[in-house]
């Protein structure tokens, strides 16, 4: 108790010239509204910055969450659309949904990584397309996770058709603008003009018939030349993919191992 009270007479002076401070600062906030109304408008913009904070969180979770809602309502509904297709065996086309977790866009080989893996059913040699159309073929699987040869990679191939007439072509990527890529093996009698539309031609067990590529941006044709020089368009925006879906092929395995057989 001694030892309390010398530091209060200690301190006196200047525990007193506080205690002036806050009465004079107190008298001056509630008898005169300025500065009142400005520590009010203070206090109100910091509440008013938090909340917005705190909602731009929350939109965000809930903006990924439909998302992730929306993806698996797509998948639900294309492998209904599949097992009722009476073009393919029932039940042999599933598609699975997955998230890419890391991809590169600007090099010439470029990959994605996705979520599912061998514990998932994902196999090496499967498709994978998004919303828009075609994204690429799995490479290589691991438990959790498989690695993606999009298209826009210079060793990927994919055969296509023209939807206006069921001419083949093979896509592949030159390297380099990530929203473009070549068509070729299509003869010089074809005609080809831009807006013509592309999907996958069906023939190999890795994309089913029909999925959209892309549109001709442009061709043109030399005097001499046996095939058009042909941009396509791509339909898939590689900076904004997000999510994915792989292409299981109850019987791809099986119609893999016979083609070899023909080697």
């Amino acid at each position: 108790m001694q030892t309390l009270i010398k530091i209060l007479l200690r301190y006196s002076n200047f525990l007193v010239f506080i205690a002036l401070e806050v009465a004079a600062f107190m008298l001056v906030f509630q008898n005169n509204a300025a500065p009142r109304s400005s520590m009010l408008s203070t206090a109100n913009s910091v509440i008013a910055w938090q909340n917005e904070q705190v909602s731009a969180v929350v939109a965000y979770f809930s903006l990924r969450a439909q998302n992730e809602q929306l993806a698996a309502e797509n998948v639900a509904l294309r492998n209904q659309l599949a097992a009722i297709d009476s073009l393919r065996p029932e039940g042999a086309i599933r598609y699975a949904t997955a998230k890419v977790v890391q991809m590169t866009t600007d090099q010439l080989h470029n990959y994605l990584t996705i979520d599912k893996g061998s514990k998932d059913g994902i196999v090496r040699g499967q498709g994978v397309r998004n919303s828009d159309g075609v994204v690429g073929i799995i490479r290589t699987v691991g438990p959790h996770y498989s690695v993606v040869l999009p298209i826009i990679h210079t060793q990927t191939q994919i055969s296509c058709r023209f939807t206006k007439n069921d001419y083949i072509g093979i896509l592949q990527w030159n390297g380099e603008d990530n929203r473009f890529a070549s068509l070729t093996d299509v003869g010089a009698h074809m005609m080809v003009n831009p807006g013509d539309t592309i999907v996958t031609s069906g023939l190999s067990p890795v994309f089913p018939e029909g999925i959209p590529v892309g549109i001709v941006e442009n061709s043109y044709l030399k005097q001499g030349d046996s095939y058009h020089t042909i941009k396509i368009r791509l339909n898939t925006n590689f900076k904004r993919l997000k999510y994915v879906e792989v292409v299981q092929n109850a019987h791809q395995a099986q119609m893999e191992e016979l083609m070899h057989g023909l080697d």
